[in-house]
């Protein structure tokens, strides 16, 4: 819902408004391993609970405000995913490609502590080098919604996809702040294309924002993240450096799925398929 909010005062700048709004997620993840890694390697794991209570004090602050949300069933119209069957093609591959690369992204997440201790880190160096990592994603993420408001997301999530592949490919390959430096390089790549891929999905298909949103986010985040344990078994097997460098590769798969879908810039209608470009005015409607 929060999304759908975004994409609806966001207006003409529906990218920069959604790169901004889940920046602020992403740079939650980023101090995520800077506060928790000393707190835990100090106090334990559990007293990390404790660190719960600021965010439910800013969340008790802050949600009063937040601006009224109309629903489409208030009104009558089709919503949920019943108003997503005409759009389902670009919808889908929209889908398949948040789920690899998220899969990609969160393989790297994951392992990367494991690696860096074994190699002699302590539990708070990892940390911080984890926290470099989603601190560069947060600001790709930033960025990419501006591009895509000028050239486009389609090509954004192509060039991005593509051009962090011998980043995170290399990186396994290096120890120390070179391995820092080119994972960081990949997943400000990467990340780049998560606000393109909401406002792109929102784009297709306006009827139904907010549900579109839950797909981008939650299920494909989810499904991404449920799919990480096969990349522990790929690394017990072949081990960690291996298997993410396999995982480095993910991407290329995202880039194929993105090349059927439609060009065009946010906030206008797009290229064919006709669909797609009869959704394109819509979204201009609805986003007014």
């Amino acid at each position: 819902p929060a999304s759908a909010l975004v994409h609806r005062l966001g207006q003409a700048r529906t990218g920069f408004a959604m790169s901004f709004y889940i920046t602020g997620g992403s740079l939650g993840f980023a101090l995520g391993p800077l506060l928790f890694a000393p707190f835990a390697e100090r106090y334990g794991l559990h007293w990390t609970p404790v660190l719960m209570v600021p965010g439910l004090a800013v969340l008790a602050l802050v949600l009063p405000r937040i601006p009224p949300i109309e629903t489409l069933g208030e009104r009558g119209d089709l919503s949920g995913f019943r108003a997503l069957r005409p759009y389902r093609k670009p919808l889908t591959l929209l889908y398949l490609i948040v789920v690899t690369r998220t899969l990609a992204a969160l393989s790297f997440a994951t392992f990367m502590p494991v690696m860096l201790t074994r190699r002699g880190l302590s539990l708070t160096d990892a940390g911080i080098a984890v926290g470099v990592y989603f601190f560069a994603s947060s600001v790709g993420g930033f960025f990419g919604g501006p591009v895509a408001d000028r050239w486009g997301p389609r090509v954004v999530i192509l060039w991005s996809l593509v051009l962090a592949v011998p980043f995170l490919a290399l990186a396994p390959m290096y120890t120390g702040w070179p391995f820092v430096a080119l994972v960081s390089i990949g997943g400000f790549l990467l990340q780049s294309t998560l606000p393109v891929n909401v406002t792109f999905g929102q784009l297709i298909a306006p009827i139904s924002a907010a549900t579109v949103s839950s797909l981008m986010m939650g299920f494909a985040w989810g499904t991404g993240g449920l799919s990480v344990p096969l990349v522990g078994m790929l690394a017990d097997r072949i081990g960690i450096e291996r298997a993410l460098t396999t995982m480095a590769f993910l991407p290329l798969i995202s880039a194929l799925l993105a090349l059927p879908l439609p060009a065009g810039r946010l906030g206008r209608p797009a290229d064919p398929p006709p669909p797609v470009s009869r959704v394109g005015s819509a979204g201009e409607n609805v986003a007014q």
